[in-house]
């Protein structure tokens, strides 16, 4: 099998992982939109069910893709070792495999589980009928939510929010900007005026199927408008 023939496997892979994060994404829409209609808890947990499964095949995948990039450069500095080359390539997914200690540390699992949460906890809010949370959802509501992205300075399409300093950008700006700095040796800092977060790292994104789902009602809204 030549090299070419290799890469443009893994080419094909890549858009396969790429479609099963497509798929992580509806489930978690779905179970949204079950929550929102107080849907049963066992739909629920089959949804969360279906996402670890996704989550388990996106790890496997990236893992065989690191493994077949790994060992063929092995062949391409030792020619050699194209004889062992499948024994070489299983010892190195079986090692990276083994390195995913939690598939609930996914980001699209996290986002998943923390969005649903979220949109429970908001209802259990408004059944309270509590004076106090009433007011707090009366000054949420009319407080002017930020859907411009901060690179890009237009509506975020697939917002993201950093972990560590809460702010939120575009996914494949901010993705596009780190692989940028990233060639040129450098950190990227936070675009947030007043941000003090100086390294922005792509492990730090998390999906926000929340923020996402607001901008999208809001961009109905506007074109009916």
């Amino acid at each position: 099998m030549s090299m070419s023939t290799v890469q443009s496997t893994l080419s094909t892979l890549k858009t396969c992982q790429g479609d099963i994060n497509t798929a992580m994404d509806i489930v978690t829409e779905v179970a949204l939109d079950l929550v929102e209609a107080q849907g049963r808890d066992d739909d629920q947990n089959k949804l969360q069910g279906m996402m670890m499964e996704c989550a388990k095949l996106d790890s496997d995948m990236t893992c065989f893709m690191e493994a077949v990039q790994t060992v063929t450069a092995q062949v391409t500095q030792d020619p050699d070792v194209i004889l062992s080359l499948k024994s070489s390539f299983q010892t190195e997914f079986e090692a990276l495999k083994s390195r995913v200690s939690d598939l609930n540390s996914h980001t699209k699992v996290v986002a998943f589980k923390n969005s649903v949460k979220k949109i429970l906890d908001q209802e259990k809010q408004s059944e309270g009928g509590d004076d106090e949370e009433q007011d707090e959802e009366i000054t949420v509501t009319q407080s002017q939510p930020n859907y411009t992205c901060p690179l890009t300075q237009v509506e975020m399409v697939n917002p993201v929010k950093n972990r560590k300093c809460q702010h939120h950008y575009d996914e494949s700006a901010v993705l596009a900007m780190i692989q940028r700095q990233q060639k040129n040796h450098k950190k990227f800092r936070c675009p947030v005026v007043g941000c003090g977060n100086q390294d922005v790292n792509p492990e730090d994104l998390l999906p926000d199927p929340i923020l996402k789902r607001k901008i999208q009602a809001h961009k109905r809204q506007n074109s009916k408008t």
